[in-house]
């Protein structure tokens, strides 16, 4: 079972990336606040459910989050500036993005850089662990399937011979 938060009594935020480990394209992010006591017995770690089942737990976090945001960093970006800082500038602008201001962050990841003077915890597989991080992991992979036009049951990380061949076929 998923712990709810890692900060308590302030409005955390779960901020994760997709598109880091990919051979091209942007990089995605997204950062979620859920509601107070929020349960959903269905989020756990995306890396383990189909993209079919990510895109029906998008639809209902989307729904039922407090706020959610994504943000994109461009090729033309990342090369300017490297995927590790490219995967921070799109968590800031999910961060930047949202209706509502966190209190506190947590990261899907071992590396993170400070967003303002906000408290963030960096929590690695922290989508298996925390509620509060699991539903940005789910809006941020789906974005990146879609850009990519990727509808693989469970899309590989990295460079696999999947994504080549994906990456060939467009001539990218």
């Amino acid at each position: 079972m998923l712990k709810n938060k890692y900060f308590d009594g302030v409005i955390e935020a779960g901020c994760d990336e997709a598109g880091r480990g990919c051979l091209a394209g942007s990089v995605y992010a997204a950062a979620v606040i859920l509601p107070e006591g929020y349960e959903n017995a269905e989020l756990n770690d995306s890396k383990k459910l189909t993209s079919r089942k990510r895109n029906e737990l998008r639809s209902v976090i989307e729904r039922d989050a407090v706020a959610w945001a994504v943000g994109i960093v461009t090729p033309d970006e990342i090369d300017k500036i490297n995927i590790l800082n490219a995967s921070f500038l799109a968590m800031h602008r999910a961060l930047d993005a949202l209706k509502v201001r966190p209190e506190a962050v947590i990261v899907d990841g071992n590396r993170f850089k400070p967003y303002h003077t906000l408290p963030y915890a960096t929590i690695v597989k922290g989508d298996g662990k925390y509620l509060s991080g699991t539903p940005a992991c789910r809006i941020s992979a789906i974005r990146l399937e879609r850009q990519q036009g990727l509808s693989h049951p469970s899309p590989p990380r990295g460079d696999t011979p999947f994504r080549r061949d994906a990456v060939s076929s467009y001539e990218l």
